[in-house]
C-alpha cells in the first residue's frame, strides 16, 4: 500500500510518500480501506518528533482519525460487517491506503455524510466528549469558554457544547474566525488580537466567572483561565501551544474550588476509546443526523500533498478542518 511516513523530525517537507505492507488485522482489530484522513495537529507534534506512537501502532506514519470500507475482519469482530462504511479513532498509521484499529473505536457513518466529512469527526469529538463532558463534567445550565473556535476541535466543541450547555463563548485570531464561531452558534467570539477575553467574559457574566475553560494554549493564558473561571470551575487542559510552563497562585484554586484536569487520547487503551465512541453515537450522531450539528471540512489534499496540508495547519488560517483524500 502507498503511505505518508515521517522520514525524520522536521518539517512538512520530511513526509514522504512510500510503499509499506498492507495491514492485518489482529483479534478483535478490523481492516479499513481508507478514502479520507483527518489531518490534527498532534499529527504535526509527531512530526516534529514530539508524540511518538504507542508501542504496536506504526511509529512513522501518521493519522488519528480516518474514513473509509471495511475490508477484513479479525476474530472476535461482531458489531460491524465487511463492506461496512465506518469512521474511525486510530492511534497512528491514518495517512495511508488502509489501516488496521479496533472494532470498538470504528463508528457508523453518520446518515448524510459523505466518506470526507466523516473523516473529520473521530479525534476532534471523541477528544471534545472526553474532556468537556466526562472530565469537566459540563452541565447544562452552565457556561462554557472554548481557545481557538474556528480550529477542528473549535468547531466541534462549540456545536456540542451549544446542544448541551447554557452560554457559549469561544475566542480566534481574526474578524472572518469570530463570525464564523458566530455562526456555529458561539453567543460571543472574542478576537484575542484585539480584545481581552478575560475582561469581556468577567463582565459578560457579571463578575461570577465561567464554569468551564476547554483550553489548548497554556502557558501565560493558564493564570488568567484560573483567574476567570467561577467558584467550582474546571479547566480542561488538552495542549500548551504557548508553553509548558507557567506560575499560578495555589490559593485561588484553593478559595474557588477549582479543578484543572489534563489528558491525551492517544495512549488510552481500546476499551477506553471504545466506551466514548458509545457515547457519541448515542448522544451525538443524533445531532448530527438532524442537522443541528455539522462537520465543516475547510479544505481537501491528495494523499501525496501531505505537506501541503501539514503546511496549511501550522499557518493557521483554516476554519474548520483539512482532510487528505486517499
Amino acid at each position: 500500500m502507498k503511505a505518508i511516513v515521517v522520514a525524520e523530525p522536521g518539517g512538512p517537507e520530511v513526509l514522504k510518500l512510500q510503499d509499506r505492507d498492507m495491514p492485518s488485522p489482529g483479534p478483535g482489530d478490523l481492516v479499513i480501506k481508507v478514502t479520507a484522513a483527518g489531518v490534527n495537529r498532534p499529527d504535526i507534534t509527531q512530526r516534529k518528533g514530539n508524540y511518538p506512537a504507542p508501542p504496536g501502532v506504526a511509529a512513522d506514519i501518521p493519522g488519528l482519525e480516518v474514513a473509509g470500507t471495511v475490508i477484513s475482519l479479525g476474530a472476535d469482530c461482531r458489531k460491524r460487517k465487511l463492506g461496512e462504511n465506518v469512521c474511525a479513532l486510530v492511534a497512528g498509521g491514518g495517512y495511508a491506503e488502509f489501516v488496521a484499529v479496533p472494532e470498538g473505536q470504528c463508528l457508523p457513518v453518520p446518515k448524510g455524510l459523505n466518506l470526507v466529512e466523516a473523516a473529520s469527526l473521530p479525534e476532534t469529538f471523541f477528544t471534545v466528549w472526553t474532556n468537556v463532558f466526562d472530565r469537566a463534567r459540563f452541565a447544562r445550565d452552565e457556561s462554557i469558554l472554548i481557545q481557538g473556535g474556528a480550529g477542528g476541535i473549535g468547531v466541534a466543541a462549540i456545536q456540542m457544547a451549544k446542544m448541551w450547555g447554557k452560554k457559549v463563548y469561544a475566542t480566534a485570531g481574526s474578524k472572518e474566525k469570530a463570525d464564523f464561531c458566530m455562526d456555529l452558534g458561539a453567543d460571543l467570539c472574542i478576537n484575542y488580537r484585539e480584545e481581552s477575553f478575560h475582561e469581556i467574559l468577567m463582565k459578560e457574566s457579571g463578575g461570577k466567572g465561567i464554569d468551564v475553560i476547554l483550553d489548548m494554549i497554556g502557558g501565560s493564558y493558564t493564570p488568567l483561565h484560573l483567574d476567570l473561571l467561577a467558584v467550582d470551575g474546571r479547566l480542561a487542559l488538552i495542549n500548551y501551544m504557548r508553553g509548558d510552563e507557567t506560575t499560578i497562585r495555589h490559593s485561588l484554586i484553593l478559595r474557588k474550588r477549582l479543578t484543572i484536569a489534563g489528558s491525551t487520547l492517544r495512549n488510552r487503551e481500546p476499551a477506553f476509546k471504545a466506551a466514548i465512541a458509545s457515547k457519541l453515537v448515542e448522544v451525538v450522531w443524533p445531532w448530527i443526523e438532524s442537522g443541528k450539528v455539522r462537520p465543516v471540512v475547510y479544505q481537501t489534499f491528495p494523499l501525496s500533498d501531505a505537506a501541503e496540508a501539514h503546511r496549511l495547519m501550522e499557518s493557521g488560517l483554516h476554519m474548520g478542518k483539512v482532510v487528505l483524500v486517499v
